[in-house]
């Protein structure tokens, strides 16, 4: 096989220099990469955590000339992330589309078959971390701990207001835990985007919500509201004082992803440029941080090792969803 080679490469060297022209090798030739504009689709409203994510990463890119094209925000939430799914399902240019993703990455397609989207032929670009949940009150309630907002949301019934992002989203699953797990009944009210639904409880518009660190940061900075249990195998460290809800005797983690995924029909040469753009920018001291700051974890996935997260967090998401009722 190396004698072949070696005849191939040298025949097409002499009819290079008989014709007149240099033939190029596969080594030398220019590596893929944008052409125009990137189109980066946000699948949440303004102001969240996957839309604040998504621009401070495109300033990361922008700043360190990453790219010779930037990367344009487009916010798409309608459906519970269902407009995203099919816009970038059926992109125009394939290489020119990329989708940041939530947990409804997984479960919208399930709650509505009808869109045809199997998002496990999207494109595994890289996962960039898993956010965490926490469970918010209004400091001006008096509420300290988790005891106390037991007690006051089963005085209240369903007139307890849990503002969360969109229907059957992850905070409607977190909604249905708590309300199960303290026999509460507490009425979900979904808005579009976590950052409309932080301003809620900062404005006594609700009693409570699961919003990412992230979406809260400012109200809790600025001593409006305060988080009282994680959703986290252990405490935070920018929320020390929140007991995570398996020390409260109720073992139940739940983490958001944060990963980029590209269009279905992503050629295999663009596939890889996003691949180590965005292992470049998750090493970049400004993404790591940017995870320190907003309490997110977890390392980088890409590829086959990202495609096999997505079909497990697939799985567990199809359980919730059932447990739920929410599908068959």
């Amino acid at each position: 096989m190396r004698n072949f080679g070696t005849k191939v490469l040298s025949l097409g060297l002499a009819l290079g220099v008989g014709l007149g022209f240099t033939v190029a090798t596969t080594d030398s030739a220019k590596a893929w990469e944008p052409k125009k504009p990137v189109e980066f689709i946000v699948m949440a409203g303004k102001g969240g955590g996957a839309d604040k994510a998504v621009r401070f990463i495109q300033t990361i890119i922008a700043k360190n000339k990453m790219s010779s094209k930037p990367f344009t925000p487009v916010n798409k939430p309608g459906g519970s992330g269902a407009e995203a799914l099919v816009h970038v399902k059926n992109a125009k240019d394939p290489d020119h589309t990329l989708m940041f993703t939530l947990n409804s990455f997984y479960t919208t397609p399930m709650l509505q078959p009808g869109l045809g989207v199997n998002t496990m032929r999207f494109a595994p670009i890289g996962r960039m971390a898993e956010d965490t949940f926490l469970l918010w009150v209004n400091k001006d309630s008096g509420i300290t701990n988790v005891k106390q907002f037991v007690a006051a949301a089963k005085k209240a019934g369903n007139k307890w207001i849990m503002a969360g992002t969109g229907k059957n989203s992850e905070d409607n699953i977190l909604t249905d835990f708590l309300n199960k797990a303290y026999g509460l009944n507490m009425k979900y009210v979904p808005y579009k985007g976590g950052g409309r639904v932080a301003k809620e409880l900062a404005g006594n518009n609700a009693n409570s919500t699961v919003n990412n660190p992230s979406e809260q940061l400012g109200f809790y900075q600025a001593g409006k509201t305060i988080p009282i249990g994680a959703f986290t195998p252990k405490r935070l460290p920018l929320f020390p004082n929140a007991p995570t809800f398996k020390e409260l005797g109720k073992d139940f983690v739940y983490f958001m992803q944060r990963t980029v995924a590209g269009a279905p029909d992503m050629s295999s040469d663009a596939k890889a440029y996003y691949q180590g753009l965005f292992k470049k920018v998750f090493n970049s001291s400004e993404w790591q941080g940017y995870m320190k700051k907003k309490s997110l974890q977890g390392g980088f996935l890409s590829g086959v090792a990202l495609t096999s997260y997505w079909m497990r967090e697939n799985a567990v998401q199809k359980a919730i969803l059932k447990e739920m009722g929410a599908i068959k």
